[in-house]
């Protein structure tokens, strides 16, 4: 009878379980960083589940060091969103009615730190139910770059490379011919899927315009190359070009080094020389000033003097004014003047001359 009651027990509790039941099947999403990922969650109720409706949603890091959070929580009619920092403002219910049997929701704006698994619970007494779905972000390539590394000449070896700036793993590569003869090299074709592709003893048949596409799972990019593979440039001529433009660059420097130091040099000998005439000295007095001063100052006695008197005057007055022959040779002896009559003077041509004489302080007598 215990036996009977108990299995009896077990099968009424394993009604009411069965009474809700969560439709959606477990599944794995796979989203691109930035976009919306919508996780479904439906569900249905028998008749027997008759409590209040509860809806939860947890996410179960990626990184398994992390406990269980809550990102979203319907309870007693009310939403409530600000249970995990990280998602807040960015996860939400699809459906206005929640009791209509949808507890799906969108996360907006998905970042790499989504990743996790999300679980469902819906919980309508005496029924429970939950499903889980994993969530997988991925970057999409972008910012790829197609490039050449070495010399397009002809005969050389380079590589054409294709680098995407960011790009979730794995990454599949793709490159065309879009210009001239679209007949790639057949050493190249094994590396058509490549990021890299060398090039061996190139020719001119080479040159064209290449595409590289950067695929992964949720997306791809795309960049073009250029390549012109050229004869090879005189290097000779190249290496001495550049060695006459150092040495004349060199001259230059040093000519300008030489010039600025010269100017120095003739600056500094001015100051020099200014600094050392003395300001306290005066300067040589004029020989011809001296004369006229002397001169003048003698010019009042000539007016007393009439031509009877001119003998005398020329020979004390007119033999007193310094001369420069008297001032090279201050030891030479002086000659006497000769004296000349005043009748020898007319016979001469001289011409008596009336001069006015002047007082002691200038005033004419």
């Amino acid at each position: 009878m215990a036996l009977l009651l108990r299995f009896v027990l077990l099968c009424g509790v394993a009604d009411f379980t069965r009474g809700l039941s969560i439709t959606t099947p477990e599944q794995m999403i796979e989203k691109a960083k930035g976009e919306t990922a919508y996780l479904p969650c439906k569900f249905t109720l028998g008749p027997e589940d008759q409590g209040p409706l509860d809806i939860e949603w947890l996410l179960s890091p990626a990184d398994n060091q992390k406990v269980d959070q809550v990102i979203i929580l319907y309870s007693g009619d009310k939403i409530y969103d600000d249970y995990y920092q990280d998602l807040k403002g960015r996860v939400h219910f699809t459906s206005n009615d929640l009791k209509s049997g949808d507890a799906s929701i969108n996360v907006t704006n998905l970042q790499l730190s989504d990743i996790g698994t999300y679980q469902c619970k819906v919980k309508k007494a005496p029924g429970v139910g939950n499903k889980k779905i994993q969530l997988t972000v991925l970057v999409k390539p972008s910012g790829t770059r197609c490039y050449i590394d070495g010399s397009e000449e002809i005969g050389n070896d380079f590589k054409l490379k294709c680098e995407p700036k960011e790009g979730s793993l794995p990454l599949q590569y793709e490159w065309q011919k879009l210009s001239n003869s679209q007949k790639l090299p057949t050493s190249w074709l094994p590396e058509m899927t490549s990021s890299v592709i060398s090039v061996k003893n190139a020719s001119a048949e080479y040159s064209g315009t290449y595409s590289c596409t950067v695929r992964n799972r949720v997306g791809s990019d795309q960049c073009l190359l250029s390549l012109d593979v050229v004869p090879p440039s005189n290097r000779a001529g190249t290496v001495a070009g550049a060695v006459i433009g150092t040495l004349l660059a060199l001259v230059l420097v040093a000519l300008t080094v030489f010039c600025c130091h010269k100017k120095r040099r003739e600056e500094k000998y001015e100051k020099e020389v200014h600094h050392d005439i003395r300001e306290d000295v005066p300067p040589p007095k004029s020989r011809t000033s001296t004369a006229r001063s002397y001169i003048g100052s003698n010019h009042s006695s000539l007016g007393s003097m009439s031509p009877s008197n001119m003998e005398g005057y020329s020979k004390t007055q007119y033999n007193q004014v310094p001369s420069e022959d008297m001032e090279r040779d201050a030891q030479s002896p002086t000659l006497p003047p000769a004296k000349v009559a005043a009748p020898n003077l007319s016979r001469m041509g001289a011409v008596p001359v009336m001069i006015p004489a002047q007082s002691k302080d200038g005033s004419i007598v």
